[in-house]
């Protein structure tokens, strides 16, 4: 049987990216702090956190992706997560594992432009500059790819006449280390944790413990009731600040099943429509080797990005494959490295309707009240895809022959980027979950992070932003949480 603290002074809510940065940003600035991180997944392999990309075997690479498919239910999505179901939002999936989403995302870091910022956050280029720290981003990881150089000299022809420098084409920020050997360590939430909170004696992580509430009492945080999903065992934490990091759906699960039910809970969902494509690069040569003098490209061996900006509201994401990610004609053989994938993502039409809601009567395979999603794709939704598959037709043909004939529109809740749920606003007005500090209004010592935070509609990948808003919120609690408390 595991021994569960009594007392902690931060009781932290999942362990993905968003939970990482507050453990890590705790164990900088306050190391005397008592810190308890608690996951309903499993613990993959070690470190804690570590992508599942970096494990070098391929049968414990799919074991450890099998492991946080979940609980059970209608399914799996992409390996390494499980469906939610539902008709509305039928591609909607989660992952449980310690490291959440982390362990299995494509890392992809681009910062939020134009209307995606949050304009009432002066400091956000220092949040999000702290954010590529803990999370190791790099713009150069593929410098020396052998097509990207020239991807992007076609796509900057197509797109970049009319933009700003920094929303012109450009190699995608990645949360990814490249060796000399060229070898790659992709981020997980191992490397936002970081030597400082695994040094840290003050902070345990326990995996497979499921946080079934948050006390509150006389309007604040007083812990969290946290079920060993080991022996079945239920055990009260006291704390002093509780941070729900779970994901954008379980997040606002948690404080509907706490009885923190503010108007905005769960409102606000926004998922990112996808247009996908697939060509051929014109005139690519063949590559015997790689610049780094191995026999084969490295799988991805380039990712470029096509910025959003507000006259073209889409984030661009083209990627170079070794291999065609469409079925193609036996005796058609590409020079190595020679297709690529784009994907369009759109920044939604943002609705109080678009919501996840919760079943007091009904539980999921976890126990807790069973979710619900109403969600669908407004007039401007529609119009936003047909641009996005005018404008990836744009990129195909400056690039070369599409694959296919037509680009593919894939289902709602396939960028599993969902976001708004616990939505940070300016004021409390009704239309947000919590302050501009991570904070829940109307429960004080309450900080909630994640995607679910973000309030504005973006079409870039998330991960980079809502880290971002967790390091805010990292550096309240450090600030004012009173010594010994």
């Amino acid at each position: 049987m595991r021994t569960f603290p009594s007392t902690v002074d931060v009781a932290i809510v999942g362990s993905g990216p968003c939970g990482a940065a507050y453990a890590r940003i705790l164990s900088e600035t306050r190391p005397h702090l008592r810190l308890a991180t608690f996951e309903a997944g499993p613990l993959l392999a070690d470190p804690p956190g570590v992508h599942v990309k970096n494990i070098a075997d391929p049968a414990a690479r799919e074991r450890a992706q099998r492991r946080s498919e979940g609980p059970g239910g209608p399914g799996r999505g992409r390996p390494g997560t499980f469906v939610l179901g539902g008709e509305e939002l039928p591609a909607a999936a989660m992952s449980s594992n310690v490291g959440g989403m982390g362990a299995h995302w494509t890392a992809a870091c681009p910062r939020p432009g134009g209307s995606e910022r949050i304009g009432f956050l002066p400091d956000l280029d220092d949040l999000l500059d702290e954010a590529e720290r803990l999370l190791a981003v790099s713009a150069h990881a593929f410098d020396d790819a052998p097509f990207a150089a020239e991807v992007r000299k076609r796509l900057a022809a197509a797109f970049d006449p009319g933009r700003s420098e920094e929303r012109r084409v450009r190699p995608m920020p990645l949360a990814v280390r490249c060796a000399p050997d060229g070898s790659l360590t992709w981020s997980g939430a191992d490397v936002v944790f970081g030597e400082a909170t695994r040094r840290n004696e003050r902070h345990t992580l326990f995996p497979e413990a499921l946080v079934t509430r948050v006390l509150v009492a006389d309007g604040r945080a007083a812990g969290v009731l946290v079920r060993d999903l080991r022996d079945g065992g239920e055990h009260e934490v006291r704390a002093a600040r509780v941070v729900v990091a779970a994901d954008a759906l379980r997040t606002p699960q948690l404080l509907w099943a706490s009885g923190v039910r503010p108007p905005a809970l769960g409102r606000y969902l926004n998922d990112q429509p996808q247009v996908v494509f697939a060509v051929r690069l014109r005139d690519a040569g063949s590559l015997e080797t790689d610049p780094r003098g191995r026999s084969r490209i490295v799988r991805q061996s380039g990712v470029s990005w096509v910025p959003f900006t507000d006259a073209e509201p889409f984030h661009g994401q083209v990627m170079q494959l070794d291999a065609s990610p469409v079925p193609l004609a036996p005796d058609d053989v590409p020079a190595p490295g020679s297709i690529v994938g784009l994907g369009w993502f759109c920044a939604k039409d943002v609705r109080a309707a678009d919501r996840v809601a919760f079943d007091d009567t009904a539980r999921d395979g976890y126990g807790m009240p069973a979710m619900r999603i109403h969600y669908r794709l407004t007039s401007r939704d529609e119009a936003a895809l047909e641009a996005a598959r005018t404008a990836v037709r744009r990129a195909a043909s400056a690039l070369g022959d599409p694959l296919d004939e037509e680009p593919i529109t894939l289902p709602p809740g396939s960028s599993l980027h969902y976001q708004g749920t616990v939505r940070m606003g300016r004021s409390d007005d009704g239309t947000s979950v919590c302050d501009p500090s991570s904070r829940v209004w109307g429960v004080d010592g309450l900080h909630v992070a994640g995607n679910g935070v973000i309030p504005t509609a973006t079409a870039c990948n998330p991960t980079l932003t809502s880290v971002a808003l967790a390091v805010a919120g990292a550096r309240h609690i450090a600030r004012t949480l009173p010594a010994g408390a």
